[in-house]
């Protein structure tokens, strides 16, 4: 049985640099990559997307590369309960095909995904200042 993979494809808020950094206590390498086979969508009233399962779709992210051991449990509380942790293959820009986990939004929560595909380049013109100053006190919370 191969290990686990220590990669984390992102497709929304944690593409950002910063904000990976900050959920995760540490900074790691990444690299552009896409998803086959999913959809991305807003969460309605929210400013970061879900992502499920979708034939013929494709979601491009960003995969963080070989994340310690501690930033997952990080992330997994970040995610919260609207998110599972999945192991996907995802294509690096080079063309190499490489296991990660992603968080997908849970079938029971489809409802609240809006139609059309979350936009990114929106999400940080207008959407990132907003998330920021929601979310950002998740470190805080992280600490015994």
């Amino acid at each position: 049985m191969p290990p686990a993979p220590t990669h984390c494809f992102t497709y929304g808020s944690l593409m950002c640099e910063d904000i990976m950094g900050a959920v995760c206590a540490a900074r790691a390498p990444f690299v552009a990559a896409t998803l086959d086979g999913y959809r991305r969508g807003p969460v309605i009233g929210q400013e970061y997307p879900g992502m499920q399962p979708a034939p013929g779709c494709r979601v491009e992210g960003v995969l963080y590369l070989d994340l310690p051991d501690a930033a997952w449990a990080r992330i997994d509380h970040f995610e919260g309960d609207e998110y599972t942790r999945e192991q996907v293959t995802v294509r690096t820009a080079d063309g190499r095909s490489l296991a990660a986990w992603t968080y997908v939004f849970k079938p029971e929560f489809a409802s609240r995904l809006g139609p059309g595909e979350w936009d990114f380049q929106r999400f940080l013109a207008t959407g990132k200042a907003r998330f920021t100053a929601q979310f950002m006190g998740f470190d805080e919370s992280t600490r015994p």
